[in-house]
């Protein structure tokens, strides 16, 4: 089902037997809307890899740092949040209508749970649109068509996809190449692209076969790799870098850690 309201029994569709990445990551930030299953394999990749908690928090940190640079700075004003997972504090459409009050914002996910929570969501300034679609990455062009009915794609948006497209293989049909490709075809001159994943090292790879036994399966990629979704971009500084060391709070002292982002800009 692709929707831009809620289900309006999206819990006939929760499966609390089958861990869920947008859960899991819910467990690390601690959060509360998880089952047993999503907390048993948070905790079996924790003693594996103790940094999943801090790259957890790292990334949450960047997507405020990045919607108030896009808001901010870059005067982006429409918003498609791909992955969004499960609400906490500071939504994407919280940081930028704080900033710019008639920004549009437009949420996509495709777990039961998160649709639950979509009327959390479902909030926004009078000037403002915040709307959510149910929807799979890998259908990237029912994304842009339902999106289509709140966001204007003859104007700039910034494309969100933070842990994301870790979910999609390299051999999927589509592939992650052209999922990225499709949403950048998509969208105008003086978009943004935003992308936040976990790298490989022989520490995240073995997390991720623990989860990978457990259910939970997830796609490592080299710093390269994920710089080869941004070409023929502008990328903007510092580029392809650690997450926590992508234009970090004044007075902080970021360290790094094996999670990567990158923005860059559609010419």
């Amino acid at each position: 089902m692709t929707s831009s309201v809620p289900d309006p029994d999206p819990s006939s569709r929760l499966d609390s037997s089958t861990p869920h990445s947008a859960r899991i990551w819910n467990y690390w930030l601690g959060g509360k809307d998880n089952f047993a299953v999503d907390r048993a394999v948070g905790d079996q990749v924790k003693q594996v890899y103790p940094d999943i908690v801090d790259v957890a928090v790292a990334s949450r940190a960047f997507l405020g740092r990045v919607v108030r640079f896009l808001a901010g700075t870059a005067g982006i004003r429409q918003f498609l949040d791909i992955g969004t997972g499960l609400p906490t504090v500071d939504n994407t459409h919280d940081v930028a209508q704080r900033i710019a009050p008639e920004s549009k914002i437009v949420y996509v996910d495709n777990d039961p749970l998160v649709l639950v929570h979509a009327r959390a969501l479902l909030t926004s300034s009078a000037e403002g649109v915040t709307e959510y679609i149910d929807a799979d990455v890998h259908d990237p062009d029912t994304i842009v068509k339902t999106a289509a009915q709140t966001l204007d794609f003859t104007r700039p948006v910034a494309v969100m996809m933070l842990g994301i497209l870790g979910n999609v293989a390299d051999d999927d049909e589509p592939g992650p190449a052209e999922i990225v490709g499709h949403f950048l075809n998509a969208v105008p001159s003086g978009s943004y692209l935003v992308i936040n994943d976990s790298v490989i090292t022989p520490e995240t790879a073995e997390a991720v076969q623990t989860a990978r036994n457990s259910g939970a399966d997830y796609q490592l990629r080299t710093p390269e790799q994920i710089q080869g979704f941004f070409t023929g971009l502008d990328l903007v500084d510092p580029g392809v870098v650690p997450t926590p060391l992508w234009r970090p709070e004044p007075g902080s002292a970021p360290t790094k850690l094996n999670v990567y982002c990158g923005v860059a800009r559609k010419p």
